[in-house]
C-alpha cells in the first residue's frame, strides 16, 4: 500500500460537478493562492457519472484529477454511494431506507437507500469498480474515501431486506433459537420464539422493546454497514494500492472500531463549537488511536460556521481556525480540510461557510484559512520529524457501550456527552492522554479509566487483568460491568466477572438521587447520582455520607498483583463532583507514576512530540482566545498569545525527571 507523501495536507471538499468550466478553472487558481494542496471530490456525484442506469462514464472526475495535479493539488477520491440517482429510487420503495416508525425514505437529500439492499450493493459495486479502474493509478490521487458519513442522518433500517438479513445474523450468532431464547430470557411478556424468522425488528411498539432485541439489532446494523465498507474497499484494492479511509464521527450510528478494522487510516468530521475545546481535542485523541502509528485526517471542519436551511452556528472568532489546525497537526494529524471550498448556490446547505463564496469572492473565513496555511508551512518540518509521545493515561471509549446506553438511557444519559465531560477531567488535569477503543492494546499505559462500559467483554477483562497484575491502576466505573453481552442482568453477582475477579462485594445497584445522596473521598464531598453500585465498606476509599445507603462505599480499591483496581460505583455530580473526580484522578495518576503531564492554564493544551533522536518538543496551543501559560522544564512559565501557538524543545530527562 502506498502512503500519502511526506507533507502536511491543507484541503477542502470540492464539487466541480456543480459548476461550469470557467468557475472550475477559477477555483483552481484560487486554491493555489490560498495554499490548498489537496481536495476531496466525488462523494455526491453519482448522477453525473451514471445519469442513466448502466451508462457509466467517470471521465469527468478523471479529467478533474489530472487538472488538479497539473496545478499542484492532490486528490482524495470518494465513492459516490450516499446519493443514488433518481433512476435507482423512482418507483422502487423496496430499495429505500425504512425508519423505526415505518416511514419509507423518498428520493432527495442523501442516505435514502438501504445499503443492505442487494440491488444497491450491485450498483454501488459497479460504479466503485469503474472509478477504481479508471482513476486508481492517476498521478495526483493520494487516497480514497468510502461514501460519506455513514449513518449520519439515519439509524437502523427496518426494511424487508434488513429483516431477512437480521434473521440470518441471529442464526449465525446463536446457532439455535433455543439458545437465543435462553440468552435473552424471552419468556418475559410471552416473547418466546419458535424460529429465527419470528424474531421482529425493533420497529414501533406500544411500550419498550426487549433490551436484548434493541441492542442486538443495533449491533447487527453496525456490522452490516461495516461489511459494506469492507466490500467497497476490496473492490478498490483490486485496482489501486492507495490508502482507504472513511469520514466518520462519534455521533453516527456506527461502530467505528469495527468500521475502521479493514481501512488504512482514520479520518473524522468535526463541527465542535470553539467553546467546547474538550469535544474537539477528544476527537483528536481518539482518532489518533484508531489506526495506531498512522496519522489521522480532519476531513471536514468549517472555515467559520456550520449552517443548513434550518440551522446555523455562530462564526469562529478570528484566529480560532489556526488554533484548531495546529492542535490537529500536533496531536497526530496529517490532513486538515474544510467543508467546503466554494459555497453551494443550491440545495439544503446553501448558508454553510466556505473558503470562497458562491459568487467567487473570499468568504468571512478566508483570512483565517490563509493564517492556517502560514502555520502549516512553519510547523511542517517539525511535525514530519516527530510523532506524539506515548501517553501514560488511557480512557476507553466504546461505540458498543453507546448502543447499550441508547437502549437503556436511564435518566436521559447521552453517552458521548458524558464521556466528553469525564475526558475533560483528564484534560484539565494536564495529563497527556489517549482515548482508545475496547480492542486496543494497553502497552505503555500506567493508568486506565473505564467509565460507562455496561458490558466488559472477556477480551477486555483479560487485557485489563494483565495490565493491573503488571503494575497498572485500573479505575472501573461508574456504570461499568453491570450488563451481560446480550444486555441482560448478571445472575451470579451485580458486576459479573469484574466483581468476581476483584472480590469487591456489590451490595445493590439503584438510581442514586443527587438531591439527597452525598459521598466523601480524598477530603472532597459531593452529590452522587445516576445508576450506582454500592459496595461493602471493607475496602472503602469513598464513603456514602447521606441517602438510603449511608455508611456504605461508592469508591473502593483492591491491590491485585503489582497493581490496583479502583471501583467507582457512582457518579460525583455538579461542580463539587468535578472537584472530587479531579482529586481522584490526580491521586491515582501520582500513585501510578504518571509523568507525561503539564500545568497548562485552562483553555490551553500541550501536545508533546518526540523525534527519533530522543528530543522532545511541546507544542502549546491556546484554544479559548484568552491566552495561556504553561511551565516548561528548565525555562519556567511561558505564555502563549490568544489563539496562538508556541514550540518548545526539552529533553526527555528534563520533562520526566
Amino acid at each position: 500500500m502506498k502512503k500519502p507523501a511526506g507533507k502536511l495536507y491543507h484541503g477542502a471538499c470540492f464539487y466541480p460537478e456543480l459548476w461550469d468550466e470557467k468557475t472550475v478553472a477559477e477555483d483552481m487558481e484560487w486554491m493555489k493562492k490560498t495554499g490548498i494542496n489537496v481536495v476531496r471530490i466525488g462523494e455526491f456525484a453519482w448522477s453525473k457519472l451514471e445519469p442513466e442506469e448502466g451508462r457509466i462514464d467517470v471521465s469527468f472526475l478523471v479529467d478533474i484529477i489530472k487538472r488538479l495535479h497539473e496545478n499542484g493539488i492532490e486528490t482524495v477520491l470518494c465513492t459516490p454511494t450516499p446519493t443514488p440517482p433518481i433512476w435507482f429510487s423512482h418507483g422502487h420503495p423496496e430499495r429505500m431506507h425504512v425508519d423505526q416508525e415505518g416511514q419509507v425514505m423518498s428520493h432527495g437529500s442523501r442516505q435514502h437507500a438501504c445499503t443492505n439492499n442487494a440491488y444497491f450493493r450491485e450498483k454501488a459495486a459497479q460504479i466503485t469498480e469503474e472509478l477504481a479502474k479508471k482513476a486508481g493509478h492517476l498521478p495526483g490521487l493520494i487516497a480514497w474515501q468510502l461514501d460519506n458519513e455513514f449513518k449520519c442522518h439515519i439509524a437502523e433500517c427496518m426494511c424487508s431486506t434488513c429483516k431477512g438479513l437480521w434473521h440470518e445474523w441471529l442464526e449465525d450468532r446463536y446457532g439455535t433459537i433455543d439458545r437465543l431464547n435462553e440468552e435473552w430470557g424471552t419468556h418475559i411478556w410471552s416473547e418466546y420464539y419458535q424460529s429465527f424468522e419470528q424474531v421482529p425488528q425493533p420497529a414501533a411498539t406500544p411500550f419498550l422493546h426487549h433490551s436484548s432485541l434493541q441492542t442486538m439489532y443495533r449491533l447487527f446494523s453496525t456490522e452490516k454497514i461495516a461489511e459494506f465498507a469492507d466490500e467497497q474497499a476490496a473492490i478498490i484494492r483490486r485496482h489501486s494500492d492507495l490508502p482507504i479511509t472513511h469520514n466518520s464521527t462519534l455521533m453516527f450510528s456506527v461502530d467505528n472500531e469495527r468500521l475502521f478494522q479493514h481501512l488504512d487510516f482514520a479520518s473524522f468530521d468535526t463541527y465542535a463549537p470553539q467553546g467546547k475545546l474538550e469535544s474537539y481535542v477528544l476527537n483528536c485523541d481518539i482518532w489518533r488511536n484508531i489506526k495506531k502509528n498512522t496519522p489521522y485526517w480532519v476531513m471536514e471542519t468549517s472555515t467559520s460556521y456550520a449552517a443548513s436551511l434550518e440551522s446555523y452556528a455562530h462564526p469562529h472568532a478570528n484566529g480560532y481556525l489556526q488554533a484548531e489546525a495546529v492542535a490537529a497537526y500536533a496531536l497526530g494529524g496529517q490532513g486538515f480540510c474544510y467543508w467546503l471550498w466554494r459555497q453551494q448556490r443550491t440545495g439544503s446547505e446553501q448558508p454553510h461557510s466556505a473558503v470562497i463564496s458562491a459568487w467567487g469572492e473570499p468568504s468571512i473565513g478566508y483570512e483565517n484559512v490563509l493564517q492556517v496555511e502560514e502555520a502549516r508551512k512553519k510547523i511542517e518540518p517539525l511535525m514530519l520529524a516527530t510523532k506524539p509521545v506515548q501517553a501514560h493515561v488511557a480512557m476507553t471509549y466504546s461505540d458498543k457501550a453507546r448502543m447499550f446506553h441508547q437502549t437503556e438511557p436511564h435518566n436521559g444519559i447521552r453517552y458521548k456527552d458524558m464521556m466528553t465531560d469525564l475526558y475533560n477531567v483528564l484534560l484539565t488535569e494536564g495529563l497527556h492522554r489517549d482515548v482508545i477503543f475496547e480492542g486496543a492494546e494497553l502497552d505503555g499505559y500506567k493508568l486506565l479509566f473505564t467509565p460507562l462500559l455496561p458490558h466488559v467483554s472477556e477480551d477486555y477483562l483479560s487485557k485489563a487483568k494483565a495490565f493491573v497484575e503488571s503494575g497498572g491502576i485500573w479505575i472501573v466505573g461508574p456504570m461499568t460491568g453491570g450488563r451481560t453481552g446480550e444486555h441482560t442482568i448478571h445472575t451470579s453477582c451485580a458486576l459479573g466477572e469484574v466483581e468476581k475477579w476483584t472480590g469487591v462485594k456489590t451490595l445493590f445497584t439503584f438510581p442514586m438521587d443527587e438531591q439527597t445522596t452525598t459521598g466523601e473521598a480524598f477530603g472532597e464531598t459531593a452529590p452522587l447520582g445516576l445508576w450506582s453500585a454500592v459496595f461493602d465498606a471493607d475496602a472503602a476509599v469513598g464513603t456514602i455520607k447521606s441517602g438510603v445507603a449511608t455508611g456504605k462505599a461508592f469508591l473502593s480499591e483492591t491491590a491485585i498483583g503489582k497493581g490496583k483496581v479502583v471501583m467507582l460505583g457512582s457518579m460525583p455530580m455538579g461542580d463539587d463532583g468535578n472537584k472530587l473526580l479531579k482529586r481522584m484522578i490526580r491521586h491515582y495518576a501520582e500513585e501510578a507514576g504518571v509523568t507525561v503531564k503539564t500545568d497548562a492554564s485552562p483553555g490551553t493544551i500541550v501536545a508533546p512530540r518526540m523525534g527519533d533522536d530522543g528530543k522532545e518538543v511541546w507544542i502549546v496551543v491556546n484554544m479559548d482566545g484568552k491566552g495561556g501559560t504553561v511551565t516548561i522544564p528548565s525555562k519556567g512559565s511561558v505564555t502563549v498569545e490568544p489563539h496562538g501557538y508556541s514550540i518548545h524543545q526539552v529533553t526527555k530527562e528534563e520533562v520526566h525527571s
